[in-house]
């Protein structure tokens, strides 16, 4: 009977090891893509955030027609667009505002027609 009764301790200690190390890997993958999905939320509210700081400064800017002037954003990288013809005193400010916004990486202007 007692052989029997540690027996039966050793499996039952064993299998509660094995279940906490299954239930570790199951609770941890979650985790993992939690953090992915985190990331690429941060990355889409910056590049949102750069969008609407670019346009706010281009429109409050006398001289540039903020109103025609497209911004989108993609990881950092802003282009400018306009169906609007700029001089090219408008279009190197618009780019120099552009530039000088905090998280701009780059800026591609070759969508801002010029006269």
């Amino acid at each position: 009977m007692k052989k029997f009764a540690i027996a039966a301790a050793t499996a039952t200690a064993l299998t509660l090891t094995m279940a906490n190390a299954a239930f570790a890997q199951a609770t941890q993958s979650p985790m993992m893509v939690a953090t992915g999905e985190v990331t690429e939320v941060k990355e889409a509210t910056s590049d949102t955030w750069i969008t609407t700081k670019v346009k706010s400064d281009l429109l409050t800017e006398k001289g540039i027609p903020g109103t025609d002037i497209k911004v989108e954003t993609n990881k950092g990288v802003v282009s400018l667009s306009s169906t609007v013809a700029l001089t090219a005193s408008q279009k190197a400010t618009a780019v120099s505002i552009t530039k000088n916004i905090k998280g701009v990486k780059a800026v591609s202007a070759d969508g801002l027609k010029t006269d």
